[in-house]
């Protein structure tokens, strides 16, 4: 099942279902006004949105209407809680050897983890509004997942039956602001402006097999101005999502809508591209003792997707610019 969130003039936005081929929608109000509403009440709303995409896949729905991802909110336009992880250790292990950083303890056995903004998603094709070029903007692209509730304590094996819908997203950053916040303790704040999302937020089984492990073993696709950067493998986390989850509700319940990053999709093999900037930099300070590639300029554009065995997209492209945000 694929779910995705059309603009309405409200914040959240109007809940539709989507054919698998992206190409029908169908007004999802009769089970759920939102996301939020649906996933807060999965157990009742979930197989009445299937039997809804059942009958919009076999053509069976006469009051289906084009789908234009144009006119797609991210699928949950603001969310309670954000919680973006850095599963992908080979990320981490470049940019302390391009930084000459000290190793983090425990990093190989504990996740790492901040809790993000989660009150102002935007749209795979709305545009990426900032103050400053001289920020440092990138992009990186990463999986994420979406939660019903989540008790205390969970174990991750238990926590991967918790993970309702899958979902990718641009986790905008901006580099400049990034190293005063890091050496704080407290986290990302003014580094980590809006998130986009693609359009459609997928039920598990629309991966098959690629969805397994708590992991999605597919390539993100990753185009900056209209030119190839990276396919980097979702399968090579070093923590599934069930670890990661089980890591956030340690001490604490997760609410129903709490979503959980993987952070940046990254592999060792370099032939897999990168899916930031601040990756590509990182390798050229290894490799050249500077980086050579400068950060987003407004006019860029990105371009993320994620394709099955077939070519066939998964989640709608993210395809947005970045442009001067007007005071």
């Amino acid at each position: 099942m694929k779910l995705a969130t059309l603009k309405n003039g409200s914040r959240d936005g109007q809940l539709v279902v989507v054919s698998r081929d992206h190409a029908w929608a169908l007004d999802a109000r009769s089970v759920a006004l939102t996301l939020q509403q649906a996933i807060e009440n999965w157990e009742s709303t979930e197989p009445r949105l299937q039997a809804l995409s059942q009958r919009l896949n076999a053509g069976e729905a006469a009051d289906a209407f084009a789908f234009d991802p144009g006119q797609a909110m991210a699928p949950l336009p603001r969310a309670y809680q954000w919680c973006d992880g850095s599963a992908f250790l080979s990320h981490g292990a470049l940019m302390q050897k391009a930084f000459n950083l000290d190793p983090i303890d425990g990093v190989e056995h504990t996740p790492l983890m901040y809790q993000g903004a989660g009150d102002d998603f935007i749209g795979p094709r709305d545009d990426i509004a900032l103050p400053s070029e001289s920020q440092g903007i990138d992009f990186e692209g990463e999986f994420v997942v979406l939660v019903d509730d989540v008790p205390l304590g969970c174990d991750a094996h238990e926590a991967l039956q918790h993970i309702k819908l899958i979902l990718q997203i641009n986790d905008v950053s901006l580099r400049a602001l990034a190293p005063r916040e890091m050496r704080t303790g407290f986290g990302f704040l003014q580094a980590k402006p809006s998130s986009s999302f693609a359009p459609l937020a997928i039920t598990p089984d629309e991966l098959g097999e690629a969805w397994r492990d708590g992991r999605v073993h597919l390539p993100l696709q990753v185009h900056w101005n209209g030119q190839w950067f990276g396919h980097p493998h979702g399968g090579h986390m070093n923590f599934g999502f069930g670890q990661l989850i089980a890591h956030a509700a340690l001490t604490r319940r997760l609410g129903a809508g709490t979503l959980i990053g993987s952070g940046t999709v990254s592999n060792a093999e370099a032939g897999a591209g990168s899916a930031c900037i601040a990756e590509r930099r990182a390798i050229e300070m290894i490799e050249h003792g500077a980086a050579q590639t400068g950060f987003m300029r407004f006019g860029d554009r990105v371009r993320m997707d994620v394709l099955d065995s077939d070519g066939q997209s998964l989640f709608g492209a993210i395809d947005q610019r970045v442009v001067q945000a007007q005071g």
